[in-house]
């Protein structure tokens, strides 16, 4: 499987072609609407409890660390992860964790760099850090952009799963799908804000959690909790035998997997909805322990996805049940499992617990899709409202009642929006939209911000000038890859010859930050490199930054 074809198996969840549908899961649709009534009626609650932007954006920052490392752990442990990645270990044995140690791998940089003086120096997004000390017209808009690309794409690869994968397992048609998603994401974000999406992302993560869980563990129990018996199991049945437990088949070229890991390293550090939930808390140490907890949360799930996967090759392979079987009654043991090479891990909760069980573990993997896109669409709205039309339109002269009213019409646009793409792309290959969202992030999002905070030597016309290369390149590299150029648009070669393009372009980013801000003489520029030490006094004592409800 080519990287990015891989990625959106991992971010999208499922793949694009057509879906066989199955009968009616009457289980899984009585827990999705038990899950859905719930979340409403804390939607509720929460507009309700809304009265200022700091409620809308942050909570009020009034989340605890633990409820906070959920929340995050709830925006990250998608179930693009959950079906992806223990996908990729069904039809790739150990390969299928490279995915696991990209994305765990970025949680200390963003716990070590990031999440302190994220929280220390800013309001809502990221943005707010980044100008902190840069001009905030040019600075905030190309946050804003960068903010709405990286939704954008991540949005639709998140549709077109939540749309194949209700089509498959609760019998309802694609569009309704879709439009069931689109409509519920608008509500949790336009009436509850940030504290509702909170609440439907902490829960979300418990019942993940709790579900990949005894998945996992009913596969060990089998064992007597033995893995090696386990992994003995697996060669015997794989097709690729003990080749599934060696590293090194999966991304052949070296380039490409330096380049992957870069993107999933640095990407998830500049995820605007994950950079969000670190205002949510008290104060940076909260925001500490929000990652901290976070990433014990998110390796555990990992760990879980690995004996998913490996238990889903030694139930279904043998078993001709979960397969389509060709004319003359024989499968291929990879290629030919119903609903495609991302559904081991709702096939397994079949095979091991029944359609009760099939039907929580269908609920949950659809619920976990609604927290994510509920996270992206305000991430994508508070770009809109907080730093395009607050900061850069109204430049500041406008009321927290407008700026929020603002914010809701943008999250019911951005809905609709990701309805109609989530429709237009249902038969096409997301695959570029996914590795764009990462290389967005790692290349435009993550140095703008790091240097920002990291360099005195930034100014406001190398961070503009190195962030727009690294989003253009990224989106120019991607296109030219082959993944876009020949597969998407039928050319002959491709002209960037790597699927990924984070090893090229967020280095030229930095590179851009670097040279355009020492060649920045102006006033403005000495004065923003003045303005450091005031900044970096802040964002290590947190002396001046907002606490709970105070500004």
């Amino acid at each position: 499987m080519p990287v990015l074809a891989a990625t959106s198996a991992v971010a999208a969840g499922l793949d694009s072609g057509p879906v066989q549908q199955q009968p009616l899961n009457f289980a899984a649709i009585a827990i999705f609407v038990g899950f859905v009534l719930l979340t409403l009626g804390i939607t509720y609650w929460a507009a309700r409890t809304t009265h200022s932007a700091r409620d809308f954006y942050a909570a009020g920052g009034g989340i605890t660390p633990l409820q906070n490392a959920l929340a995050i752990a709830g925006d990250f442990m998608s179930a693009a992860s959950f079906l992806g990645i223990s996908g990729l270990v069904f039809s790739s044995g150990f390969d299928g964790l490279i995915y696991s140690i990209g994305f765990l791998v970025g949680w200390p940089i963003v716990l070590f760099l990031i999440a302190e003086r994220l929280r220390n120096l800013g309001r809502y997004t990221f943005a707010d850090v980044a100008s902190f000390r840069l001009a905030p017209g040019p600075i905030r808009s190309l946050s804003a952009v960068g903010t709405l690309v990286v939704v954008a794409f991540y949005l639709i690869a998140q549709m077109v799963g939540a749309g194949q994968l209700i089509q498959l397992l609760f019998g309802l048609d694609y569009l309704h799908a879709v439009v069931i998603v689109g409509v519920l994401m608008i509500v949790y974000v336009a009436f509850g804000g940030m504290k509702a999406t909170t609440w439907v992302q902490l829960i979300k993560a418990c019942l993940l959690l709790v579900g990949a869980t005894l998945l996992a563990l009913s596969v060990l129990w089998h064992y007597g909790f033995s893995p090696n018996a386990m992994f003995a199991d697996a060669i015997a049945v794989h097709p690729k035998g003990a080749a599934i437990m060696a590293p090194g088949g999966f991304v052949k070229d070296q380039v490409s997997t330096v380049s992957l890991g870069l993107a999933l390293m640095f990407g998830t550090a500049g995820l605007p909805h994950i950079l969000m939930r670190f205002f949510t808390v008290r104060d940076a140490k909260a925001a500490r322990k929000s990652v901290f907890y976070a990433t014990g949360f998110i390796a555990y799930f990992y760990l879980l996805t690995f004996v998913i996967g490996f238990g889903a090759i030694t139930y279904l392979m043998p078993n001709a049940n979960f397969f389509k079987l060709g004319a003359d009654g024989h499968y291929d043991k990879i290629k030919d499992l119903i609903g495609g090479a991302n559904m081991p891990a709702i096939h397994l909760s079949n095979a091991v617990g029944g359609s009760l069980f099939l039907g929580f573990i269908s609920a949950v993997a659809f619920a976990t899709i609604l927290a994510v896109v509920a996270g992206l669409t305000l991430s994508g709205a508070s770009a809109i409202s907080h730093d395009l039309y607050a900061s850069v339109i109204a430049r500041g002269r406008t009321t927290e009642g407008r700026e929020v009213r603002i914010s809701k019409i943008a999250a019911v646009v951005i809905g609709f929006v990701a309805i109609y793409l989530g429709y237009v792309f249902q038969k096409q290959n997301v695959a570029f939209m996914v590795g764009l969202a990462f290389a967005v992030a790692a290349s435009c999002n993550f140095p703008v911000l790091l240097m920002s905070i990291m360099w005195r030597g930034t100014t406001t016309v190398g961070a503009f000038v190195g962030g727009v290369v690294g989003l253009v390149s990224a989106v120019g590299m991607v296109v030219l890859s082959k993944a876009v150029w020949v597969t998407t648009f039928g050319h002959p070669a491709a002209i960037f010859p790597y699927d990924n393009p984070a090893l090229f372009s967020m280095p030229l980013a930095f590179l851009c930050i670097w040279v355009f801000s020492k060649l920045d003489t102006s006033r403005r520029g000495d004065a923003e490199r003045a303005a450091f030490d005031a900044q970096f006094v802040r964002s290590e004592t947190g002396i001046g930054a907002s606490v709970m409800g105070a500004h």
